[in-house]
């Protein structure tokens, strides 16, 4: 879809007969639409940010967790039934979202960012008091991923709303929320954990998901009212090839982008015989490079287009895990595949929401990022648990070539995806897509 086709879709009003020239933005009003690019869409970016700090930021540290469990807590415990608490998180966070962007179409956005503030947070204060692992696996997993999903929908979802011009950079600066969120919580959550107790470190996260998220909740307000849907699942949707390939390039996105965030921390420890603080020093790389991704990769996606963006980026990071990670034992390649992947993958998650909104629309965004959501469900819960399933088996909870090549195929063939949807949508290799 042509950009400026695409802004005055979304920017005026046409009769039946087409006319000449755009109408002029109207005011603001029960009935019309902000404009676009305005001063209060970076707010909503702003508020955006931390709720993805706090939602799918917490999910990204919780290799740390994950080592602490398996090193400390846990011993005896399967690596596979101590991963399944960090995808559920994952997997919650997307399968709840769905029914979140139906809801999202009856409740204003502010209530359910301010109810997930609770929920997720509570999650956390209540798997502190837990000393076994199915009970973690249904606090700190199902019910932070319940939580976690209404504070990651609204924010993926509000700020493509708000902006033409900027949509990739205010995407990927909200998307960058969660890389600073992994970044700083890796860091804190090993102190609190050393210093006081993991449990401790769970109650003070809890804590400050309720405070932080709760209070900018105030600001999580939508652009328009999203078009309601006569149906749950839009199936003039379902049946476009283009969201076919769409769907198939996020659920193996997702299935190989949290494989390294659960599995580099660990392997530094055990394969590299690091010190365990290393565990977080490479959570903290991951994240950190993620952070200065998901910005520069939303400026690229501006200049060049979202889906150009998201098939070159998924293409580096499946380079990284397979070209990079997987032959090599040193150090030095290890911390460099790290920094690769973390500057790359974070488009993986950024781009689809804008990808999405360019070719349906603005407007369906809530609903069809439900169906995209779906994908993610799907990615999240085939991504760790049976790289977990692979590291005990084949592995004996050492050899990590099993869990590299899981997860790096999955990439490989979501870059592949992106390519078949990229030349669905122009088969012009110059165009902006």
């Amino acid at each position: 879809m042509q950009s400026a086709t695409l802004n005055i879709e979304l920017e005026s009003q046409t009769s039946s007969e087409k006319a000449p020239t755009p109408a002029p933005v109207l005011p603001a009003t029960d009935e019309n639409v902000p404009p676009a690019d305005s001063a209060y869409g970076w707010l909503v970016v702003f508020a955006s940010f931390f709720s993805l700090m706090f939602s799918i930021g917490s999910t990204t540290t919780y290799g740390i967790y994950l080592q602490h469990y398996k090193l400390t807590e846990f011993p005896t415990a399967s690596e596979s039934f101590l991963s399944w608490i960090g995808t559920l998180q994952a997997a919650m966070m997307c399968f709840f979202g769905i029914g979140v962007g139906i809801i999202s179409e009856h409740v204003d956005t502010r209530l359910l960012s301010a109810f997930g503030s609770l929920i997720s947070g509570l999650a956390l204060i209540i798997a502190s008091f837990c000393s076994s692992p199915w009970k973690l696996l249904l606090t700190q997993g199902l019910m932070f991923g319940f939580g976690g999903s209404f504070l990651y929908s609204t924010g993926l979802t509000l700020a493509p709303q708000w902006f033409v011009k900027y949509r990739a950079l205010a995407t990927g600066i909200v998307i960058a929320g969660s890389g600073i969120g992994g970044l700083w919580l890796s860091f804190a959550t090993t102190a609190m954990t050393n210093n006081l107790s993991r449990q401790w470190a769970q109650r003070i996260t809890g804590l400050l998901t309720i405070g932080v998220c709760g209070a900018i909740s105030i600001l999580m307000k939508r652009r328009f009212k999203p078009i309601k849907r006569e149906r749950i699942i839009d199936f003039a949707v379902v049946r476009d090839k283009r969201f076919a390939i769409l769907f198939l390039a996020a659920l193996f996105g997702l299935s190989g982008f949290y494989m390294p965030f659960f599995y580099m921390p660990t392997y530094s420890v055990i394969v590299l015989k690091r010190p365990e603080n290393w565990g977080s020093n490479v959570s903290a790389i991951l994240n950190g490079t993620s952070v200065a991704g998901r910005i520069i990769m939303g400026l690229l996606g501006d200049k060049i287009g979202a889906l150009n963006t998201l098939s070159i980026a998924t293409l580096v990071s499946c380079i990284s895990i397979l070209v990079l990670w997987l032959p090599f034992k040193s150090f030095g390649t290890f911390i460099t595949a790290a920094v690769l992947f973390g500057f790359t993958s974070g488009a993986i998650v950024s781009m689809i929401p804008v990808v999405t909104a360019n070719i349906f629309g603005v407007k369906r965004l809530p609903s069809i990022m439900g169906l995209v959501m779906f994908a993610y469900t799907i990615g999240a819960l085939v991504s760790s648990p049976p790289a977990g399933a692979m590291l005990d088996k084949y592995g004996h909870g050492t050899n990590f070539t099993s869990v590299i090549v899981y997860g790096g195929v999955f990439l490989a063939v979501s870059v592949v995806a992106d390519i078949v949807l990229r030349i669905f949508v122009s088969r012009d290799v110059w165009k902006k897509v």
